[in-house]
């Protein structure tokens, strides 16, 4: 065994134990933390594969970005764990089954050459990085599924902000369509002066804004 699968063992197993104590842990911080050193495993395993893009891009984003969001939302909120677990034993035979299916794939995956395999570029592209290489295979073969998948993400945007949106009663906003139709008469009203007791002229009238 040679040091590169041995360091491939250790991260998948890392990966593995962090992945089911995200779903087993009881205080959702820790969860969340064991989803970070599980985003870590996996990116030692793209750097292993030579993808350091995808490592990196997945380090970034996920553990630099949107962990670190998940993390201050968590622990701003008073989650009740508790009541999240309600119905956990009644969909863990779904679970399991979905959960083996995916073992399943990527078993055969895997049962069809050695891992270290998968290293190695494919033909025309023994000279070029894996940046290259993934620019190159988006913008060429996958560049439709890659529109279709930015489709689908653009109407998942649109649909959770029209679900979340709420128009609050004691919400005070100004309305440009109404400004502009506004009409002098309602902004501007005349106003006589009552005469003066001792039999002074009245002031001329002036107008008074609302």
């Amino acid at each position: 065994m040679d040091t590169t699968t041995f360091l491939f063992i250790i991260f998948s197993a890392v990966l593995l134990v962090a992945a089911v104590r995200v779903v087993t842990a009881r205080n959702p911080v820790h969860a969340v933390l064991f989803l970070v050193l599980s985003f870590f495993s996996a990116a030692c395993l793209w750097i292993l594969l030579k993808a350091e893009f995808l490592a990196i891009a997945l380090v970034l984003v996920y553990v630099g970005a949107v962990m670190v969001l998940f993390l201050f939302v968590v622990m701003m909120l008073d989650i009740n764990i508790d009541r999240m677990r309600q119905g956990f034993w009644r969909h863990l035979p779904l679970a399991s089954v979905v959960a083996f299916v995916i073992a399943l794939q990527l078993w055969l995956v895997l049962v069809q050459g050695d891992w270290l395999a998968m290293r190695q570029p494919g033909p025309g592209m023994k000279e070029a990085n894996n940046i290259m290489v993934l620019g190159r295979l988006t913008f060429t073969e996958y560049v439709y599924p890659l529109q279709i998948a930015g489709a689908i993400l653009l109407v998942a945007i649109i649909a959770a902000i029209a679900l979340t949106l709420r128009r609050r009663k004691d919400h005070k906003a100004q309305d440009p369509a109404q400004q502009v139709r506004v009409r002098r008469e309602e902004r501007v009203r005349l106003v006589a002066m009552p005469v003066d007791p001792a039999g002074r002229q009245s002031p001329p009238a002036k107008a008074e804004k609302n």
